[in-house]
């Protein structure tokens, strides 16, 4: 089967923008310690990116411990005293479902989650709500009275459990935080990567781990490293963090300054690191993708703000002859 270059891409975790986040995020905790060296910074880096995968292992390794919850509950209604007919007749459609036999089948899956030394068994109460608001649910239930049996028709019901069940679950939430300081705000990118993993799946495809950089992917030569852009945009911003936030400071009034939050000065701190330092990323590019992020982490403001001090910053940089750009 053909692969095309855009189903290469979209095998792998970290996009251009996650990785501007991931190096807005450390230069941001960065400069609020005060006493973080570049090299610190960078591992942080890594860290925070391989983290990302990680979680997509956890949450993809929560497919058969909520189907044993299922079996459980099944086989709990069973002894109960004077069960019903349902009861003792069940529909172990779920609780028989080929995806979660098929992971817990997957050797090269197994291998993996075990060495991270993952695990849901001590989270057996939130499994347990999980299952009950499935079950209170239309998809759970048009699932259940279908009478198609199929592994595609599994990884479509667990795409639908991983958009409705996951985001926004407190529990899920203080689970994630008390594992790892970078799992929470990647949970929405780590679950969308599941629901693609599982959408391949379900065409007959093996799962497969998948890289974290293009780089990684032996069958798209050529392509520019993406670890290699996002450590070489952290530098270029810690280093230059004095050069490009006094920039900023000359450029806006006392008044505007002390308005201005850290957030979005570490957003246009890393704008402009990255638009002197890239030249084969469009100046538009580079501003549009920062005025994206500040939409998530910065204040209402922030977005007009960034988009603003970006624009004149960068017309400043290039006027200087400091923004060089390959057509």
């Amino acid at each position: 089967m053909r692969i095309s270059l855009q189903e290469i891409l979209n095998k792998i975790m970290l996009n251009r923008r996650i990785l501007r986040i991931k190096a807005f995020k450390v230069l941001y905790s960065s400069v609020l310690s005060g006493s973080v060296s570049l090299s610190e910074a960078e591992a942080q880096l890594d860290m925070s990116c391989e983290a990302t995968r990680d979680l997509y292992v956890y949450m993809m390794g929560i497919v058969s411990p909520l189907t044993a919850v299922a079996k459980e509950r099944i086989e709990s209604l069973k002894r109960k005293f004077n069960p019903t007919e349902e009861e003792k007749n069940p529909n172990m459609k779920f609780a028989e479902n080929a995806l979660a036999a098929m992971l817990d089948e997957d050797q090269d899956f197994q291998k993996i989650f075990k060495k991270r030394k993952f695990s849901w068994d001590q989270y057996d109460l939130c499994l347990k709500k999980i299952y009950s608001s499935m079950q209170s649910k239309q998809y759970f239930q048009d699932y259940m009275a279908s009478e198609e049996s199929s592994l595609a028709e599994d990884c479509r019901l667990f795409i639908k459990i991983f958009e409705n069940e996951f985001v926004d679950n407190t529990d899920i939430g203080q689970i994630l935080e008390d594992m790892s300081i970078y799992w929470n705000d990647d949970l929405a990118y780590s679950l969308t990567y599941c629901c693609r993993s599982l959408e391949s799946i379900a065409k007959g495809r093996r799962w497969e781990l998948p890289p974290l950089y293009q780089s990684d992917m032996k069958t798209a030569p050529g392509i520019e490293s993406d670890r290699r852009f996002v450590h070489k945009l952290l530098q270029n911003a810690y280093g230059g963090y004095q050069k490009y936030s006094g920039m900023v400071s000359e450029t806006v009034s006392n008044w505007d300054q002390d308005r201005i939050v850290s957030t979005d000065m570490a957003l246009i701190v890393c704008g402009l690191a990255e638009a002197e330092n890239f030249p084969s990323i469009p100046v538009k590019v580079t501003i549009n993708e920062y005025v994206e992020i500040s939409k998530f982490y910065g204040t209402p403001k922030s977005r007009i703000f960034v988009n603003g001090l970006l624009d004149r910053l960068v017309q400043k940089l290039a006027a200087d002859g400091r923004i060089q750009k390959i057509n």
